[in-house]
C-alpha cells in the first residue's frame, strides 16, 4: 500500500488519496495548468454545469487506475513500484493537453503534426517533472510512454489501464461527466468491472460474472458520445472556438511554441484574451473576434444539414476529415451559396462504436472482438471473445460519423440549399436538420 500523505475531496471518488511524490508533481505548474483547460470545453453553454477542468479528471484517472492495479496486485501481477508508476502515468495522462483540447490538438496536427500524446511525454521529460521523478527513482522515459499506454517496459496488462478497452481515463470521464451535464446515460458500475479484472495471455480480460456492467460501460459510452459530445449545439461552439484559434494562431502564437515554459500560458483563458486584443487588420482576425464574442454571448453557429451514420467502413472519417479535403467542400458550398468560405464549417463528428486500442505486440488498431472474457463452469475455465458472449456489443460493432454544415443564423437557408445540392451530387447519403 503507497504511503499517503493527504486527500482530495472529489465529486465522483468522494476522497483521492496521494503520496508525497504525487504531491510534488501536482504542485509544479505544468500539472497546475490542467485546472485552466475545461475537460468538456464550452459543453458548459449547452450543460451549464459542465464547466470543470482537467484538474479533478486527472486526479480521478489516477484513484480508479489505482483501483486496477490493487486488483491485479492481489494476483501477484504487479508489484509496489509497478502500482506507484502506474498512479503517476495515469495522473499525467492529459498533461500535454492544450487550451479547449480536442479543439487545440485538431489545429496542432494539422500544423505541426503532433498530438495531446506527444506533447504529453515532451512535457514529463523536458521540465521540472523530469526531475522529481528521477530523484524519487523513476524513469522519466518509462513514465512518460506509459502516460499514453505505450510503455515497452511494461506489459500490455500494465499499459491497458492507462489506454485500453476498458481503461481507468474512460471510466472517470464517463462518470464525471454524466454527473456535472446532469445525462445520467453515463452512469456506470466500474467498481464491479474493476473486481472482475482477470489478465490472458498478458491483456486485460473481465469475467463473465460482470458482462452486464461491461455492457452497461461500452452502452454508457455510445450513448454519452451521442448526447453530450456529438450533441450539436455543443458541436456548434467547438467548431466556433477551434476556428477563431485557425483564423488567430500566426498572431497569438498557438501553435509557435518552442519550450515547455513558453507552452505554460497556452489555456483557455489567453485564447479568449488574446484574441480580443488583436486589431482587426484582416478579415480573418475580424471574423476570430466575432466567434469569441459570440460564444461570450452564446450566439451560436447553426446547423444547416446533418447526415447521421452507423457504419463499418474505417476509410470514411480519415477521408472526411481530410484537411484539404474538408476545406474544399466547404470553399464549394460558401460559393453557391454565395457568402464568404470562412462562414462555412463542415464538422465530421466520429468515433468508433466500441473503442479501438492498438494490440500491443503489432500496434494494430483492432476492435472489441479481441477483449477476452473468462467464463468459469465448475473446475473449467474457458476464453471467448467479448463479441461472442454479447449480442448487444456485437450490434454496437461499427463507427459513428456525423457529418453537419454549420453556418451563421442569417445564412442557413442559403447554406443548406447550397449543402444538400452538393451533397445529393455526390456519395453521402443526407438529412435535413432544421
Amino acid at each position: 500500500m503507497p504511503e499517503f500523505v493527504g486527500e482530495i475531496r472529489d465529486t465522483v471518488h468522494k476522497y483521492v488519496k496521494f503520496t508525497e511524490l504525487e504531491k510534488k508533481i501536482i504542485d509544479t505548474p505544468y500539472f497546475q495548468r490542467l485546472r485552466r483547460i475545461k475537460q468538456l470545453a464550452l459543453a458548459d453553454l449547452t450543460y451549464p454545469c459542465a464547466n470543470y477542468s482537467r484538474f479533478p479528471h486527472s486526479i480521478g484517472v489516477m484513484h480508479v487506475a489505482w483501483k486496477m492495479a490493487e486488483k491485479l496486485k492481489q494476483k501477484e501481477l504487479i508489484n509496489e513500484e509497478g502500482t506507484q508508476k502506474i498512479r503517476i502515468a495515469a495522473m499525467l495522462h492529459d498533461l500535454g493537453h492544450g487550451p479547449f483540447s480536442h479543439m487545440f490538438e485538431e489545429i496542432l496536427t494539422e500544423k505541426r503534426n503532433l498530438t495531446h500524446e506527444d506533447l504529453t511525454t515532451w512535457l514529463i521529460k523536458n521540465t521540472e517533472i523530469s526531475d522529481i521523478l528521477k530523484e524519487n527513482g523513476f524513469d522519466p522515459g518509462e513514465i512518460s510512454k506509459l502516460s499514453i499506454g505505450k510503455s515497452y517496459e511494461n506489459l500490455p496488462y500494465v499499459n491497458q489501464i492507462i489506454s485500453g478497452y476498458f481503461d481507468a481515463d474512460v471510466m472517470d470521464f464517463l462518470l464525471r461527466d454524466s454527473l456535472h451535464t446532469g445525462v445520467e446515460y453515463g452512469i456506470v458500475d466500474i467498481d464491479r468491472i474493476i473486481d472482475s479484472l482477470e489478465v490472458i495471455d498478458n491483456n486485460l480480460a473481465v469475467d463473465y460474472a460482470a458482462l452486464y456492467a461491461l455492457e452497461s460501460f461500452y452502452f454508457a459510452r455510445y450513448m454519452m458520445f451521442k448526447a453530450v459530445y456529438f450533441h450539436k449545439t455543443v458541436r456548434a461552439a467547438d467548431i466556433m472556438i477551434s476556428k477563431a484559434m485557425f483564423l488567430s494562431d500566426e498572431q497569438i502564437g498557438l501553435t509557435s511554441f518552442k519550450n515547455p515554459e513558453e507552452y505554460l500560458r497556452l489555456v483557455d483563458d489567453y485564447v479568449i484574451n488574446e484574441v480580443l486584443r488583436l486589431k482587426e487588420e484582416s478579415k480573418e482576425i475580424k471574423l476570430a473576434k466575432e466567434l469569441i464574442l459570440g460564444l461570450n454571448n452564446r450566439k451560436l453557429f447553426k446547423t444547416s444539414l446533418e447526415a447521421i451514420m452507423h457504419h463499418e467502413n474505417k476509410h470514411f472519417s480519415s477521408l472526411v476529415g481530410n484537411p484539404n479535403i474538408k476545406h474544399s467542400i466547404e470553399k464549394e458550398i460558401a460559393e453557391k451559396a454565395k457568402i464568404d468560405e470562412n462562414y462555412v464549417i463542415l464538422d465530421l463528428s466520429t468515433v468508433p462504436s466500441l473503442p479501438f486500442r492498438p494490440f500491443f505486440e503489432n500496434r494494430e488498431r483492432i476492435g472489441a472482438e479481441y477483449i477476452p472474457v473468462v467464463i468459469r463452469k465448475g473446475q473449467s475455465v474457458s476464453v471467448k471473445s467479448l463479441i461472442e458472449v454479447s449480442p448487444i456489443v456485437e450490434n454496437l460493432r461499427g463507427f459513428v460519423d456525423i457529418v453537419r454544415v454549420y453556418t451563421p443564423s442569417s445564412y442557413r437557408e442559403q447554406v443548406a440549399e447550397a449543402a444538400k445540392t452538393i451533397f445529393e451530387e455526390g456519395t453521402y447519403f443526407t438529412r435535413v436538420s432544421f
